[in-house]
């Protein structure tokens, strides 16, 4: 910044106020984390008006914990009814998934991966409003096979959400929207680097053997889709793709968004934890369209709840 930055000892108090009341033009006070005070988590209104003492505007620049009503998030917006706006980063990233969310051009794709159903199920649902196509890749996949009382072997399954697959299966025919599940699979004896490997249909299992990775014939189904679409979600890895033996999936997925956002055939969003971490795995946060920075806000933000830092700022 080519500025001195002070580091005040707290966030609030006497001595923060008098640091904040001492800075000439130009010159940047950070204060100590918040987190150290259980009042930021709590929402407390009296810390959020400590901390609006120290200034005049009130930027918001926090999209990862804009899914949070702390102090520094939501609640201290109230003290600024008129100097209260979003950081270049929040307006990116209100813009960036607006642009999947509202007015998308289609085909619209979604590829939804990941460990379990239960936590993708109100995402998948919501994107059903405006996606053409979803593809569902990871560990959940298996869920949805079992429903369709498919053979998984010992692959991951939620059990108690069979019906909830079912009910998703259901929704997708009635919005007309291609719900694309995995025809083969990656299989391994072990959770293991060095396990045994052999492809599958993903309805035929063998007991003793998992699925770890979408196979060769959903890699080359899933790619087709995903170059024919103008604007492409990605949430949730196709498989184990921490090892090596179970990354191809995951790869290749990755490479593909990257080739048709350099071609500027489609706009493409990666988001959520594993898949932001795929794609620096990869060195390729650079090649596609916008990497969310929020884990949990992206998700929210998509199954269509208000989030409580946005629409603080926007006086909803």
């Amino acid at each position: 910044m080519g500025a001195t930055v002070k580091v005040a000892p707290n966030c609030v108090g006497e001595e923060v106020k008098a640091m904040a009341d001492e800075l000439a033009k130009g010159q940047v006070l950070l204060l100590e984390n918040l987190r150290f005070h259980k009042e930021e988590t709590e929402g407390d209104e009296f810390f959020a008006g400590q901390l609006a003492e120290l200034g005049d505007i009130y930027v918001n620049d926090a999209f990862g914990t804009a899914h949070r009503e702390h102090a520094s998030t939501a609640v201290i917006a109230r003290f600024f009814p008129e100097n209260k706006l979003f950081g270049y980063l929040m307006e990116d990233e209100i813009n960036n998934i607006g642009r999947v969310l509202h007015g998308a051009k289609s085909p619209v794709t979604a590829i939804i991966g990941g460990a379990k159903v239960s936590s993708k199920i109100t995402i998948i649902q919501n994107l059903m409003e405006v996606a053409d196509n979803i593809l569902i890749g990871g560990g959940m996949a298996y869920t949805f096979v079992r429903a369709m009382k498919g053979k998984i072997g010992d692959s991951l399954v939620e059990d108690d959400k069979l019906e909830t697959a079912l009910g998703i299966m259901e929704l997708a025919k009635r919005t007309n929207t291609n719900l694309i599940l995995p025809t083969d699979t990656i299989c391994a004896d072990t959770f293991s680097e060095d396990a045994n490997t052999r492809v599958c249909p993903t309805n035929k299992i063998p007991d003793g053997w998992m699925g770890l990775d979408i196979g060769p014939a959903t890699i080359k189904s899933f790619l087709k889709v995903i170059r024919a679409s103008r604007t492409i979600l990605w949430n949730g890895p196709m498989g184990v793709f921490e090892m090596e033996k179970f990354s191809t999936g995951t790869e290749k997925v990755a490479r593909t968004l990257a080739d048709v956002t350099l071609a500027g055939s489609s706009f493409t969003l990666v988001g959520g934890g594993d898949s932001v971490a795929a794609i620096n795995k990869y060195n390729l946060a650079e090649k596609v369209s916008y990497v969310s920075t929020g884990g949990g806000a992206m998700l929210e933000y998509l199954e269509g709840k208000v989030l409580p830092g946005i629409a603080a700022i926007k006086g909803e």
